[in-house]
């Protein structure tokens, strides 16, 4: 495994580690704390990682990467230039999760491709046990989201 491989996952995992704790928060009312930093920074290294790796044709998890650092630049205007004032707090819950649903997606993606066990369920990614698995991470991101917008009230980062 290159090292460019090794960091990327590396920065992804931790990214989706600490997505769902911040999303935790969020849903408990906390004020979003140091794992939000560590959040936001992985995951927008984990897209700009990806634009590194040997480009040939353009692919799902290329056009994934580009949209989420749009989506992620959204989430930073909210957090840092307004505060997470009025709406601006739904916004940053919105873009967080999708963003967080982005990195599990790809996750997803490169499980059936990578893990040999996975693999030999769906050789090709596009067996029906990895669309139900992608649907219900759709759905899990969702529900959190839904539950995460209710119930995050705290103005502070």
């Amino acid at each position: 495994m290159s090292t460019l491989t090794m960091v990327h996952v590396g920065l992804s995992l931790i990214g989706i580690a600490t997505g769902f704790l911040v999303i935790f928060q969020m849903m408990g009312g906390k004020t979003l704390g140091g794992l939000n930093g560590a959040f936001l920074t992985t995951t927008i290294l984990t897209s700009v990682t990806g634009f590194f790796f040997p480009i040939t044709k353009v692919t799902p998890g290329l056009v994934i990467g580009g949209i989420s650092l749009v989506v992620l630049a959204i989430a930073l205007f909210a957090l840092y230039s307004k505060k997470l004032a009025g709406g601006w707090r739904a916004v940053y819950v919105v873009t967080a999760v999708i963003a967080q649903f982005f990195n599990v997606l790809v996750l997803i993606v490169q499980s059936f491709m990578k893990i040999r066990v996975l693999h030999a369920m769906a050789p090709t990614g596009e067996e029906v046990v990895v669309k139900i698995t992608q649907v219900c991470a759709l759905v899990l991101c969702i529900v959190l989201g839904v539950v995460a917008g209710k119930n995050f009230k705290t103005a502070a980062q």
